[in-house]
């Protein structure tokens, strides 16, 4: 090639970078601070001190996903319904009532040493965006001209929010208070399916409040405030109760389902590299924009990139130059819900230990759009805020929320995490997270001739329950107190195990004899994600990026594969349903896209469920029991007999049925992973209010799916995907530039962004991007570089 021509190829590059660079003067810097945008919408952040690392980490998020941190700062602050009126009206006395009100410095510095600095900086950095662009504001994201809105400023306190927490265990005690009065505990314990045990009788579910009145909305203003948003308008008080009712049951019951994750991590002996290997794909409803946000963090004592969310600093999930990190949820039980005796003659009293004792109350002023404001008085006792009053039984009701103690801010703890050089120095990290509870997995570069650890720490607020199990209501006179937490070293944990490798997916982790067993869960996840992750990772082949890949996209079903070869030996006198049956046992237990029989399994799967619960649960129970355990539906369907096999066939023959009124008669069109059948929309929560032009900017799919709650690739059990893994990460500690990501629909909330959907058609094949780390590898793959000044 001609040198004249390269030398003008070159000039055409440097002219096209230049175009692609910007400077921006910014108040609040010490130094000046660039950052690189990949085509992938990931900023890389370069700075010179911590301060301006974070600072730019705020302002960057702000960028990116302006409404979703301003209806957060709401949602943290108790004042909804300012925006969205009266409606939203029990959500902010619910905030208000469960806000941290503790010392903020000391509170801050649970999280780092530095953690009021590096919050403070934070928030400065988000403020410095929302200023400048309320400069012009025609440039604000469509949401805040939808709602007639401008974003508000943050504060430290906003960062300390619990409100979206995964914490909401007291729900389920109330419901099994509920079904022990039903039922009693026997029945209880045959439906739902606690373990680990060690004895009969165990757990313990001894009622000792009165039942009766257990069925009130006890919990209202815990649940309002957990609550997604809703931007449909005011609603008739009769609409509203009937809707909040019905979402929230359903709302709160799913995301107990289906709120989960996957990680693994493999020693080098087990990894084609030779060094150790992680992966991680945390499973949260999937929406607009993900939940989760990628950066990268650059300054001195501070290299590491991976993923949070964009309302926190730092990184809960990623890599640093010496290791790499990820979770998943553990069970705990950090809350309980205790009912008084409250004093007829002065309702602000309680029965505490034989005396009468004071409540504190607090009296707070919450705006409301179209309507006055509203004083409400929020009442505690000596155990946590109080949910319900009731005045008719002279009873009231309160939640001990051990999240209200410093150091609770979910994820924030992470901080400590990205500067671990070594597994010693990551476990001293996990010490200090508390919330939620977390399976933490490590896996470290090997270094000075050493091989890489692999380690798994569990850490989790653990109330120590000397006298009681925390799985049903108890009274508050005194008898049933919590005596401190678990120290976390006392949490379950391993360091390099012999069998090379650490799976968790919300399984039971626990043995049996377990010592502190009243301070952890008692339910778990179905252990099949666990068990195909181990059997793909025991099976004797070295491991590679590529097989990771393939095995978060895993589509085979464990459960199918123990109950179809039940039908092996069984007809139907329906000629539709014998060729569904040809189908199944010709199957290789995969819920791809495109299988017949993986349409044909989910449709029996979806009958033996409703079938087997009919049987089990009674009628009374069901408000409080939605579904049975997949072991108890599986111990049921294993059972042998003429009624177990004329309940298989009389399933299929409905589940056929339903296929044929569904997709038709040609059993060719009944393919799993299609719109018309499993597949994922995610639509805009504004989407109510816009017209069908802005429709299409910001709702996303059909697209086909494959899987379903039960695969490693969890996809949720509904035939639109709801929840599963938005956001995944995978690590070969051989080479930092190796890693790869996702994060669906896209970086940025703001559809007028390139990177609001650039990375859905990406994630619906299951594939990656590539997240280098390396300064070269990151100017390789720029697409633009901001530089903040001071």
């Amino acid at each position: 090639m001609p040198q004249r021509f390269v030398l003008l190829l070159l000039i055409l590059f440097v002219g096209c970078v230049r175009q692609s660079e910007k400077s921006v003067q910014m108040a609040g810097l010490q130094e000046s601070v660039e950052i690189v945008r990949d085509k992938w919408g990931v900023n890389h952040i370069y700075a010179k001190n911590e301060h301006d690392l974070f600072f730019a980490q705020g302002y960057s998020a702000a960028q990116d996903r302006l409404f979703q941190l301003e209806m957060w700062r709401r949602q943290a602050t108790g004042t909804t319904a300012e925006l969205l009126g009266p409606q939203e009206l029990k959500r902010d006395i619910g905030a208000r009532l469960f806000r941290f009100r503790g010392n903020l410095d000391n509170e801050l510095r649970q999280y780092h040493p530095h953690g009021p600095q590096i919050v403070q900086a934070f928030v400065d950095g988000i403020n410095a965006y929302i200023n400048t662009i309320l400069k012009t504001p025609e440039q604000l994201p469509f949401e805040f001209r939808v709602l007639h809105t401008k974003p508000g400023l943050w504060t430290p306190d906003v960062v300390i929010s619990r409100h979206q927490g995964i914490m909401a265990n007291v729900r389920d005690e109330l419901n099994y208070g509920r079904l022990v009065h039903l039922l009693g505990p026997d029945k209880v314990r045959s439906l739902q399916w606690f373990h680990p045990v060690s004895k009969t009788n165990e757990p313990d579910l001894t009622l000792r409040v009165n039942g009766d009145e257990l069925f009130q909305p006890i919990l209202e203003l815990y649940e309002a405030f957990r609550l997604p948003l809703k931007y449909k308008g005011v609603l008739s008080k009769a609409d509203e109760d009937e809707a909040l009712q019905f979402d929230s049951d359903r709302w709160f019951d799913t995301e107990k389902q289906y709120t989960g994750s996957n990680n693994w991590v493999i020693s080098g002996a087990k990894s084609a590299s030779g060094f150790p290997m992680l992966a991680n794909d945390p499973h949260r409803s999937q929406a607009t924009p993900s939940l989760r946000y990628w950066v990268h963090l650059d300054a001195p004592g501070w290299h590491v990139v991976g993923a949070g969310e964009p309302t926190l600093p730092g990184i809960s999930i990623g890599h640093n130059e010496d290791g790499a990190w990820g979770l998943t949820i553990f069970e705990t039980d950090n809350e309980d819900l205790y009912v008084y005796e409250a004093n007829p003659v002065n309702p602000n009293q309680y029965r505490y230990k034989g005396a009468w004792v004071d409540m504190r109350t607090l009296t707070e002023t919450i705006p409301v759009k179209g309507g006055k404001p509203v004083n409400a008085i929020l009442k505690y006792t000596q155990h946590g805020p109080v949910v319900f009053d009731d005045t008719v039984h002279h009873k009231v009701y309160a939640v001990r929320a051990g999240w209200l103690e410093p150091g609770c801010a979910p994820y924030l703890a992470s901080l400590r995490m990205n500067q671990a050089r070594n597994w010693a120095e990551f476990r001293q990290a996990c010490l200090q997270s508390r919330v939620p509870g977390e399976n933490m997995i490590w896996a470290e570069r090997p270094a000075d001739g050493k091989a890489g650890n692999i380690g798994w720490q569990v850490v989790a607020l653990s109330p120590v329950r000397p006298n009681y199990t925390g799985l049903v209501p108890v009274p508050g006179d005194g008898r049933f107190e919590w005596n401190g937490y678990l120290p976390i070293q006392q949490l379950p944990n391993a360091l390099n195990p012999p069998e090379g490798s650490i799976v968790t997916a919300n399984n039971n982790l626990l043995p049996p004899d377990y010592p502190y067993r009243n301070a952890v869960g008692w339910t778990w996840a179905s252990p099949s994600r666990a068990d195909r992750i181990k059997e793909v990772l025991n099976d004797g082949k070295p491991k590679s990026l590529t097989d990771f890949k393939a095995l978060q996209a895993d589509y085979l079903s464990i459960p199918a594969r123990t109950i179809v070869p039940l039908l092996q030996q069984l007809t139907s006198a329906s000629s539709q349903t014998q060729r569904a049956l040809t189908y199944l046992r010709r199957w290789d237990y995969r819920l791809d896209p495109n299988s017949i029989a993986a349409a044909i399994f989910i449709a029996w799967d979806d009958e033996l469920k409703a079938a087997v619960y009919d049987e089990k649960v009674p009628a009374k129970a069901r408000p409080y029991l939605k579904a049975l355990p997949t072991r108890r539906v599986t111990e049921a369907l294993l059972q042998t007999g003429s009624h177990r096999d004329s309940l298989l066939i009389r399933c299929l023959d409905k589940a056929v049925t339903d296929l044929t009124e569904q997709l038709g008669p040609n059993m060719a069109n009944w393919r799993y992973g299609q719109p018309n059948f499993k597949h994922i929309t995610i639509k805009h929560p504004l989407s109510g209010l816009v017209d069908e032009t802005m429709h299409k900017r910001i709702n996303l799919g059909p697209v086909a799916r494959g899987g379903y709650g039960e695969t490693v690739n969890a996809t949720s059990f509904d035939l639109n995907q709801t929840h599963g893994a938005s956001f995944r990460m995978l690590v070969d500690t051989q080479d930092w530039d190796k890693t790869l990501g996702i994060n669906t629909p896209g970086q940025s909330g703001n559809p007028d962004s390139p990177h609001y959907s650039d990375l859905f058609p990406i994630w619906a094949k299951n594939d990656y991007f590539p997240v280098y780390f390396s300064r070269d590898k990151v100017n390789s793959v720029s697409e633009a570089k901001v530089v903040l000044k001071p």
